[in-house]
């Protein structure tokens, strides 16, 4: 089940252009931060690492140019060492101009530091930084052993000794003197660069997010359109086609439905003319039956005893009677639902007046069905052009279903008029608290002869004619219902055919 949900999902549009992309630009931002900025930071390490080595090479070129002024006699060692000490003091680099040099000797004592100037000739060898590293201990070590090297340690930040941060200086012995000469790099200066270049990627990075987020939401976009463009167009087709299928249908019925009626109305018309004859005949032999069965007692006709016969006959008549008016009405719907054109629209219908008049026809249907039926008229309605008694004819089959459709007297049933400005169609309501109509029959209920009621002798051409004599009016009939929760019919005639 979730296998099928999850192939459902990738099928849709927009999952099958963001995944994508939304992959791309997550592979593009972890290849950036967890591939290339360790690669900037090491490089750019190894770039300041390769800086300090270089200045302090400078620094060692500065004490050997002392020393050879010494070596050459022109200064003693006592002032060559001490301008060897003040130049170097006095030299800065960097954006502040606050990163330095010192000096310390192999004991070790510091010789110059210019922040430390409380530490100068003083023996160094116990100072340790806070994570217990003797540091100057270390850098006598790496010189003795390599000559010059680098080391890691804890040292104030610049002229800050309050702020201790991690730093990595080089260091280089000077062998005429026993002096050691050094210069450093802050950690926090890499991470701070890192930081920016972190910082100016991040927004680089948001910025192609919004272009191609933007580019997807339009390619998206388009994409729906299209879809749904398609989706109208198939939807128009299959409309089109459905259509031209139910006029087809609907000539071929009507014309086989107007030659049945003209065939059964011949023979039914006869029969309905001489069963009233019939009857006069059967009241009029009836006194002298009588007096014979008084007389000569029970007797036989066609193998039955006459007093079964005096009772049967009247039922029989009857039942003709009854047949023949139902089979007469069934004609008229059959010659309704087959008529090749619209009936003459040349009403001016008032539809509260033409509502009025159909529950009139139907008044004691509805006392029957219902004690509760309630009735709203909305005045100054709009006129409109069409045929009064068609109109007619569609409310009577909608209050006739609807009373058919309550399960006792308890149900209710209303009608009401009025304009839907929205929609601009004078409308007719009518609403029932009955069985209800399942949804798979509302698609078939205005379908020729489609009936839930073919026991009680519906012919399902009542909403079938309703709905011809609504098209015939430029009008739609709407169902709202399920099944157990009543019904709500709307007749609407839009403002096309309402005239001022």
């Amino acid at each position: 089940m979730e296998n099928k949900i999850i192939r459902k999902l990738f099928k849709t549009i927009p999952v099958r252009i963001i995944l994508p992309v939304v992959l791309t630009v997550l592979l593009f931002v972890m290849t950036i931060f967890l591939l290339i900025l360790p690669l900037v930071e090491a490089k750019l390490t190894e770039g300041k690492r390769e800086v300090i080595r270089e200045l302090t090479e400078v620094a060692w070129s500065s004490l050997n140019v002392y020393a050879e002024k010494e070596k050459n006699g022109q200064l003693t060692l006592g002032e060559a060492q001490a301008s060897a000490i003040e130049h170097l003091r006095s030299l800065r680099y960097g954006p502040e101009l606050k990163d330095y040099f010192w000096i310390n000797d192999m004991h070790p004592r510091i010789i110059m530091h210019p922040y430390r100037p409380d530490l100068e000739g003083k023996n160094i060898s116990n100072f340790a930084d806070p994570s217990g590293k003797r540091l100057f201990v270390e850098f006598v070590k790496t010189v003795s052993a390599y000559g010059a090297g680098y080391v890691n340690y804890q040292w104030q930040w610049k002229d800050d000794p309050s702020r201790i941060v991690p730093k990595i200086s080089f260091v280089k012995g000077f062998e005429p003197w026993g002096w050691i000469v050094g210069t450093g790099i802050y950690v926090e200066d890499v991470r701070n660069e890192i930081a920016t270049i972190t910082r100016h990627l991040t927004l680089m990075c948001l910025g192609i997010l919004v272009i191609i987020m933007a580019l997807s939401s339009y390619i998206i976009w388009r994409s729906v359109m299209v879809k749904t463009e398609k989706k109208r167009a198939e939807e128009q087709a299959r409309l089109r086609q459905e259509q031209l299928f139910h006029a087809a249908k609907m000539v071929s019925l009507g014309t086989l439905v107007s030659g049945v009626a003209h065939e059964i109305n011949n023979p039914i018309t006869s029969v309905m003319l001489n069963t009233p004859t019939l009857q006069k005949v059967w009241d009029s032999v009836l006194p002298i039956l009588d007096e014979h069965c008084r007389t000569k007692g029970e007797f036989r006709v066609g193998n039955m005893d006459y007093t079964r016969i005096r009772e049967r006959i009247p039922f029989l008549l009857s039942s003709i009677e009854d047949g023949v008016r139902r089979v007469k009405e069934i004609v008229t719907d059959l010659k309704d639902f087959a008529r090749d054109k619209p009936a003459e629209m040349s009403d001016v219908i008032h539809v509260n007046d033409v509502t009025q008049k159909a529950i009139g026809l139907v008044s004691n249907l509805i006392k029957k069905s219902t004690d509760n039926f309630s009735t709203h008229y909305t005045a100054d309605l709009p006129a409109f052009r069409g045929n009064a008694q068609r109109i007619e004819q569609v409310v009577i089959n909608l209050l006739v279903n609807a009373c058919q459709s309550l399960r006792d007297s308890q149900g209710a049933i209303s009608v009401s008029t009025g304009y839907d400005a929205e929609s601009e169609c004078v409308f007719i309501h009518i609403r029932d608290e009955g069985t209800g109509i399942p949804q798979d029959v509302i698609q078939r209920i205005t379908d020729p002869f489609f009936t839930t009621k073919r026991d009680s002798g519906g012919t399902g051409l009542g909403l079938a004619i309703s709905e011809r004599i609504m098209q015939d009016h430029c009008g739609t009939l709407e169902f709202i219902s399920a099944s157990g929760k009543g019904t709500t019919v709307r007749a609407c005639f839009p403002e096309l055919r309402i005239e001022n």
